[in-house]
């Protein structure tokens, strides 16, 4: 599944040890972009935690939803397990233009050569 929103805020990251070993989690709060606009938490976890995420960015996270039952209770998960920065707020140093990749381009799209003898 996939979501894009702006992150509002990220929590402090939480660390600890359960059977398989260490394990290392961040939480951060998505506002999606919707006429009626939604609040989802979604968890990094292990390396996912090291990626560098900035409140208010705009995001599109790919996720996975799992629950659990613990003790009669349900528990849900979202766990995103990438995420592509898709925007952010105007800043002129690091929203330069960067010139269009044409490698992939065919032919006729290209600027004309202008070294021929004729």
């Amino acid at each position: 599944m996939e979501i894009i929103g702006r992150i509002i805020e990220i929590l402090p990251a939480q660390t600890g040890k359960s059977a398989k070993g260490e394990w290392k989690k961040q939480d951060f709060i998505l506002e999606t972009q919707a006429q009626f606009p939604k609040k989802v938490c979604i968890a990094n976890w292990g390396d996912k935690v090291d990626l560098s995420i900035d409140a208010s960015k705009t995001v599109k996270v790919y996720f996975d939803v799992e629950s659990r039952e613990y003790n009669g209770k349900w528990y849900t998960d979202v766990k995103a397990w990438k995420m592509d920065v898709i925007g952010g707020p105007e800043n002129s140093e690091t929203n330069t233009p960067s010139k269009p990749d044409t490698s992939d381009s065919a032919p006729w799209e290209t600027e004309p050569d202008n070294d021929l003898p004729f």
